[in-house]
Order: C-alpha cells, then sequence, then structure tokens
C-alpha cells in the first residue's frame, strides 16, 4: 500500500485488516458504500444496524475515523436545514484504497442493489436519505 493511514500508520497492512473486519466496523463499512451518495448520516447507519446501540455505532465510527479508513463530512453552515443531519460519513481516499488493494470492496456494486430493495425504511430514514449533502471530496 503506498498511503499510510492515519494511526494505521503504526499498524502492519494485516492488522489494518482485521481492525476493518471486525463485524460492527465491516457491517458500518458496507453500509457507506451501499448508501447512494456513499455519504450517510449518523441515524441512517444507526437505523442500519439496529442490533447494535446507538453509542457502539459512534464508537466504532469514530475508530474507522481515527484509523484514516473513514472522514466525518459536514455541510457549509449555510447549506443547513433545520430537521436535517448536516453530519455525514464516507470512505477517505486512502480507506478505499487500502480497502480495494485487499479486495474488501469487491460486493460494492451487490450492496448497492440490496440497499435499492430495503423496503421498510422508516419515515424520517427516508427523509435523512434525501437530505442535502456535500460534495464527497
Amino acid at each position: 500500500m503506498s498511503t499510510e493511514l492515519g494511526t494505521a500508520g503504526e499498524m502492519e497492512p494485516r492488522e489494518v485488516v482485521h481492525f476493518a473486519t471486525q463485524q460492527t466496523r465491516f457491517a458500518l463499512i458496507n453500509n457507506i458504500l451501499q448508501h447512494p451518495d456513499q455519504l450517510p448520516s449518523m441515524h441512517e447507519l444507526e437505523e442500519l444496524n439496529p442490533s447494535v446501540s446507538e453509542a457502539t455505532v459512534y464508537k466504532h465510527i469514530q475508530k474507522l475515523i481515527d484509523t484514516g479508513i473513514v472522514k466525518e463530512v459536514a455541510l457549509d453552515d449555510d447549506e443547513r436545514r433545520q430537521g436535517y443531519p448536516w453530519k455525514f460519513y464516507g470512505l477517505t481516499d486512502e480507506g478505499r484504497e487500502f480497502l480495494d488493494d485487499h479486495n474488501l470492496l469487491a460486493a460494492e456494486e451487490t450492496l448497492q442493489e440490496i440497499y435499492k430493495t430495503i423496503s421498510n425504511k422508516s419515515e424520517k430514514m427516508v427523509k435523512y436519505e434525501n437530505a442535502p449533502r456535500p460534495d464527497n471530496a
């Protein structure tokens, strides 16, 4: 891997793979990949993982951010709308490259197709899916 991830630079690549593929963290990575904009809000991540507490979702997203696999992306103040999320979570370029190098993105298209078939989304989930998002740059 030519790029180093944040604190993962202190870890061997196999340790980063093990870290990223821990069940909850890998589920969150997959949730990001399957999201239509690949930028879900915290609420969307929580709703997609009903068997995990909100605190656990938050804790694992923070770990993925600290490692440099995931980034938090926020709307500018003038783009925020009341009642809608303004913080979103996506893969960093380095995180995407690392996951791709280790064949962990192979199911990306399948995940997106599966996401389209979810029919029991709450009203809030649908609202949040349609929330304005920043460019995933």
